[in-house]
Order: C-alpha cells, then sequence, then structure tokens
C-alpha cells in the first residue's frame, strides 16, 4: 500500500510569536514539521508540503538538511485549505499512490495509534473512500452535523460565523483518502466549491459531506481529544509540548 501525505504549511507563524513559516516554528527545540515527517514516516511514502512562494527557501534549507523523502509546492496565493490541498494534484498524478493522506502542519499531537488505527480503516474490507478521526471539543471549533443514521450531512465553521453547538465534534487535522477520491472527486468539488462569507476563502472541510453523499465516509472517536490540538498560538504550543513530554 502506498500514500503520500500532502502537508498545507503556508502559514506564517505571526500568531506564536515566530518570524518565519509556521512549520519552521521551534517546539520543544524542533522545527514544528519534525514531528510531522518523523510520526508518518513509517506509513507514507512520500511527503508533499504545500508552501507559499517567499517561504520557499526556508523550507529548501530545512529539507536540505534531511533525509526525509519530501518535495515542496508552491501554493501562488492563500485562498484556502482546499486549493492548497490541491497544488499538490501534479506530485500525486506523477507518483499514483494508492492513498493519498492529508494533515496540517501544526498538528504535531497525533500519536501512532491513531496513524496506525487510520491506514487500518483505509486498508480494511470495504470500499472505504475517505477517514478520519474526530474530537469532542467544548466548545468547538468545527462541528459535524450527522443525519439519523450517523452519516456527516454538514460542517460548521465557528471562524466563518455558524451557529455552534455547546459540545461538538471536530475534526483532527489528519484526514485519508484514495487516489481516485483525490483526483476525481476533490477536483470536481473543487469546480462548483464556494467562497465562504466569512473568510472568503475556499475550504476542505465542506467536501466530507458532499463526498458522504457519494461514498462511504468513516470516523473513529480519538481517546485523548489533546491530540487533536493544533498549535495556533502560545497557549496552544505550551500545552502541546506538555501533552508531548507526558507521553513520551
Amino acid at each position: 500500500m502506498t500514500r503520500v501525505l500532502v502537508i498545507p504549511a503556508a502559514g506564517r507563524g505571526s500568531r506564536l510569536g515566530w518570524d518565519g513559516p509556521k512549520a519552521l516554528c521551534p517546539v520543544g527545540g524542533r522545527p514544528m514539521i519534525d514531528f510531522v515527517l518523523a510520526r508518518y514516516a513509517a506509513v507514507v511514502s512520500r511527503f508533499v508540503i504545500v508552501a507559499a512562494p517567499a517561504a520557499m527557501p526556508a523550507f529548501a534549507h530545512y529539507l536540505g538538511g534531511t533525509s526525509w523523502d519530501a518535495e515542496c509546492v508552491v501554493q501562488p496565493e492563500p485562498t484556502g485549505m482546499l486549493p492548497a490541498i490541491l497544488c499538490a494534484r501534479p506530485a500525486i498524478e506523477a507518483i499514483q499512490p494508492d492513498q493519498v493522506w492529508v494533515t496540517w502542519c501544526d498538528q504535531i499531537g497525533i500519536s501512532e495509534n491513531t496513524v496506525t488505527h487510520l491506514a487500518a480503516t483505509m486498508d480494511g474490507a470495504g470500499e472505504t473512500a475517505f477517514a478520519f478521526p474526530t474530537v469532542q471539543q467544548e466548545p468547538p471549533y468545527i462541528h459535524f452535523v450527522r443525519d439519523a443514521g450517523g452519516r456527516i450531512v454538514n460542517v460548521r465553521h465557528r471562524r466563518e460565523g455558524d451557529l455552534m453547538p455547546a459540545r461538538g465534534e471536530s475534526d483532527a487535522g489528519l484526514f485519508a483518502m484514495r487516489r481516485d477520491v483525490f483526483l476525481r472527486d476533490l477536483v470536481e468539488f473543487e469546480r462548483d466549491a464556494a467562497v465562504s462569507s466569512g473568510t472568503r476563502e475556499r475550504n476542505f472541510l465542506p467536501f466530507i459531506p458532499w463526498l458522504a453523499s457519494r461514498a462511504p465516509v468513516r470516523t473513529f472517536d480519538l481517546p485523548d481529544a489533546r491530540e487533536g490540538v493544533g498549535v495556533n498560538t502560545p497557549d496552544d504550543l505550551r500545552a502541546v509540548e506538555a501533552y508531548l513530554r507526558e507521553r513520551a
């Protein structure tokens, strides 16, 4: 089973007090992206890092000092996660992996067990098209709305001004899909994907309910919600550093 991991990493670290690409901000003395690459190296065959144009030299310098099988591609404009992920399309077409995984560069708390569980979910019996772990949050940043049968039918975003429940089901910034889902379904969805009313970006998460109406989408719960904490603020950074030390 071959897998490629796409890592959208075009953001800056200004909210963390870091003057540079967010993915290279130190966490416990290591660049943030070090944790991501190390976590998935055993299950993916190649990494595709999506970077802003101005950050390409910094990523080239970083990767030049490592042995990771990785390449950088450019996201010309910061127009959202959906176009960021699709910047990896030429690489996916060239490599032709069985699966395409996606994770945000700041999701460094994902455990080995979660990675193993996701791989088993995608590789197991059945025709799973897309799979990802979820976490319960109070209050949620993202909330997936499900129908009576458990199928995801909508997604709400707090930053877009959507009405949110007090407790909700959020993603953990990690997703897996078959290659054909990436190259066919995600590309089809992107053609008509609307710009959000709040941030004026083109979001990736609405693809999930769109796909769930057409193909099997599987989820599983994370036992520890701290795995799903993204490093966006200094408080997040300290919390994740403490969690990683505890887990070690």
